[in-house]
Order: C-alpha cells, then structure tokens, then sequence
C-alpha cells in the first residue's frame, strides 16, 4: 500500500513507488518535484524565498530557499541512487497573493524565477508548470509515474 509522505513547508522529502508525496498551501511558496524516470526516485521541496544569501539570522533552514534546498535535494537523490541523466522537473505555486502597488514585493515570481535558475544550473529539465496568478495549491507528486495533480478552490484538480 503506498504510503503518503507530507512534506512541510521549508522542507523535502525523497520516495520511491509506490509512495507519493503531498505539501499544502503554496501560495507564493514553490513545489519543486524532481523525477527520476530511470529509477522512480522522487523529491518534493516546498521553498519559501529564492535566496539564502539574503538572510543572515543564523536561524534560517536551508530547506527555505530555492538555491539551498533543490540542490541539497538532488545530493540526496543521487545518493539514493538516481541518476543525473534522468531527471527531471514539475513546478507549481509562485501565486501573487498580496497585491502591492510597487510590485517589489511579489516575491512569488522571484520564487519562480530563483527555481527555474536552480533547476537550469543543475542541467535539470521542467517538463511541466503551474504557476503564477493568485491563487493557492495543493501538491501530490505520485512516484509510480512521476505525475502530479495540482489542486486548488479555485482551478479544482488538474495533472502536470
């Protein structure tokens, strides 16, 4: 029976079929799944912020922002036994959830912007997308197949 693995927000998980891994609430957040389509090894990585250079709290955890978390998350990948030449992406969330007049603030198309980066520097294909407009999502990434259902109130379920 497989098993569904909740990942938190600022965090990863890493499956193999027949688990799948699910994380909620993306709003300007980014689901970042990564396949295997050699092996089946699967990661799922809910960031927060593009860039951990701007941070210096101490506090912070690399699972936050996309240029810590997605590559500390492929590492693992690997050492689980995925290959490089396997792998590729599904992205969902980036939302604009809070209107500013300036538009500095929209952190969600920086999210996006600092994951496509990552994933291009790591030779790691998007093969599918949903992101941007103004609304949150749900993510299930089903590691038998490598598909994900987005789902949302407003969109209801769609598959990328």
């Amino acid at each position: 029976m497989a098993e569904k693995i909740v990942v938190g927000i600022s965090d990863w998980k890493i499956c193999k079929a027949p688990d799948m891994l699910i994380t909620y609430a993306l709003g300007s957040c980014i689901g970042t799944c990564i396949y295997d389509k050699n092996t089946g090894i699967s990661g799922l990585s809910h960031i927060m912020l593009p860039d951990s250079k701007a941070i210096t709290d101490g506090h912070s955890t690399r699972m936050k922002f996309a240029d810590t978390a997605i590559p500390d998350m492929v590492q693992e990948m690997k050492r689980r036994g995925a290959s490089s030449g396997g792998l590729v992406a599904k992205i969902a969330g980036g939302a604009v959830m809070f209107q500013t007049t300036s538009g500095t603030f929209n952190i969600g198309e920086r999210n996006i912007a600092a994951v496509k980066a990552v994933l291009s520097s790591l030779g790691i294909p998007i093969v599918a997308q949903d992101t941007g407009l103004n609304y949150g999502r749900t993510v299930t990434f089903i590691a038998e197949n490598g598909s994900v259902e987005v789902s949302s109130a407003i969109k209801g379920k769609v598959y990328i």
